[in-house]
């Protein structure tokens, strides 16, 4: 079998060079020609605006073009920035300011502006389009060096601030490769999702792992239940998705249950970024008959936990270490769960390290080269894993998205009316967690309309899924002897959530 890395990858779109391998919902269908031939234009623009190793930010539409950017990006040996198009400036600015770009390739989003970055007169724009003539597949040269870093992909971490893991053409390829094989990805299948291209999940498991094993990606600019299902009777083989879109999608099959015969027609359904609840689990099984494939992964591990493909798949976790990945657990201390452990992880899908931050790098690894994932999960005796929560609390999953609470508690703390706040998670049938926020207002007395203000000041600022979906007031926060805020004894009062009708 020939190795994975970018070489392998490019012989897979040249093998599907006559036929329509990623497609968007409302564009031309693309063949690997067409994604051959834009990649190596892309490469040969970025060769001439910089040298190997310079970052070239992409924003993420759901496009064919920020595909053909990322991957031109990768054979010029540059390293591919993607951004999310719902970041707002507090999110933009420290991002750029940390990576420093090059170039932009591809369209920009209509709201950013890149004027407030320093080294916005260095930034050279790329224009992604599919050139006609023969496929290049050696101009430039491919970088061929399975260390070379090829993607940085931003997350929030426990501090709020967002923190660019760097992954190399090894960790990417050799993850997803393993991926691809673990779950039977073939030529014969259709890949659909409708997850966004500046994560690991919709672009490095929904995009890089189908197409390396020669499969075709459909990809939703949105996601509607609806459309999964005429994925399916179009032909879709494979549906990746996040608890959330399994809610959405049990609700449109008790409204539309001659859906489910399409569904039916599917060969596997996956989930991941966040939890799926075992009664969802249950329900989608008896509407389609198909068991979702629970997995684990993260940011900096690629993928590194699968249930299996052929045998048995206990709703509720999230299975063994693929190939080419190792576990280590260390005792966590957790309260109310004195089972459960921090799960370290090593192997061929771990990062590079955190761009520009030797220090933070250091201390994310032990001794021995795991990598400390700050998530608390249970083993059973056949080594299934299952996650039960996180060492911080101050992390929220929620619909698929991690959230830095602190983050949140930064932005609020901006508003006049606001003397002191705490975020955190509080459970929510649909999204997992919903984002709460705990107020004490300024003055002691919080003005009429005071919480749709602050929901409203957040979305100017932020990703309009990081505003809070709760927020209430209270006279002081309630905090330990050492001055700490309580988080759990908030979460343990919160009030009920509104209506997610009106506030998400």
């Amino acid at each position: 079998m020939t190795a994975p890395g970018l070489t392998h990858f490019l012989a897979r779109l040249e093998a599907a060079s006559n036929r329509p391998i990623f497609a968007v919902d409302g564009a031309p269908a693309r063949s690997g020609a067409d994604l051959l031939r834009a990649s190596a234009a892309v490469a040969r623009r970025l060769c001439a605006a910089g040298p190997a190793g310079s970052r070239v930010v992409v924003a993420a539409h759901p496009s064919f073009e920020t595909l053909a950017a990322i991957v031109g990006a990768m054979r010029a040996g540059w390293i591919a920035v993607p951004l999310g198009l719902r970041y707002g400036p507090r999110e933009l600015d420290p991002i750029l300011a940390d990576c420093t770009p090059t170039a932009v390739a591809g369209p920009l989003h209509p709201s950013w502006d890149l004027t407030r970055a320093a080294h916005d007169d260095r930034i050279t724009r790329v224009v992604v389009d599919v050139p006609v003539g023969r496929i290049p597949l050696s101009d430039p040269p491919d970088p061929t060096d399975p260390s070379t870093a090829c993607l940085i992909v931003y997350t929030s971490g426990t501090t709020g601030r967002s923190k660019g893991a760097v992954h190399t053409m090894r960790s990417l390829f050799g993850a997803m490769a393993s991926l691809a094989e673990a779950w039977g990805f073939s030529p014969d299948d259709i890949v659909t999702h409708a997850l966004p291209l500046h994560h690991v999940h919709g672009l490095c498991i929904g995009v890089v792992a189908a197409l390396g094993a020669g499969a075709a990606v459909r990809l939703a600019p949105r996601f509607r239940a609806q459309d999964v299902a005429t994925a399916f009777e179009a032909g879709a083989t494979v549906y990746c998705g996040v608890p959330t879109q399994y809610r959405k999608i049990l609700d449109h099959l008790a409204q539309a249950p001659a859906s489910a015969r399409s569904l039916a027609r599917g060969r596997l359904f996956t989930s991941g970024s966040a939890a799926l609840p075992v009664a969802r689990f249950e329900a989608f099984e008896a509407h389609t008959g198909h068991r979702i494939l629970e997995r684990y992964g993260m940011t900096e591990t690629m993928i590194t936990l699968s249930n299996p493909l052929e045998g048995p798949r206990v709703p509720g976790t999230v299975g063994r270490p693929l190939p080419g990945f190792e576990t280590r657990l260390e005792p966590a201390g957790a309260p109310g769960l004195p089972d459960a452990s921090e799960l370290l992880v090593r192997g061929v899908g771990l990062f590079d390290g955190y761009f520009g931050a030797p220090g933070t790098t250091a201390a994310a690894f032990d001794a021995d080269g795991f990598f400390r994932t700050g998530d608390l999960v249970q083993q059973t005796a056949d080594g299934t894993f299952r996650i039960v929560g996180r060492c911080s609390a101050d992390i929220i999953k929620s619909g698929g998205f991690k959230i830095a609470a602190r983050e949140i508690e930064e932005v609020l703390r901006m508003h006049p009316a606001v003397a002191e706040v705490a975020v955190l998670g509080v459970p929510d049938a649909t999204f997992g967690e919903a984002v709460a926020a705990a107020v004490v207002p300024a003055g002691g007395r919080a003005s009429p309309g005071l919480a749709d203000e602050l929901r409203a000041h957040c979305r100017r600022h932020l990703a309009d899924y990081k505003k809070p979906r709760l927020v209430w007031f209270l006279d002081a926060l309630p905090r330990n002897a050492m001055g700490k805020v309580q988080k759990h004894v908030l979460r343990d009062e919160a009030p009920d959530l509104p209506d997610q009708r009106a506030n998400r």
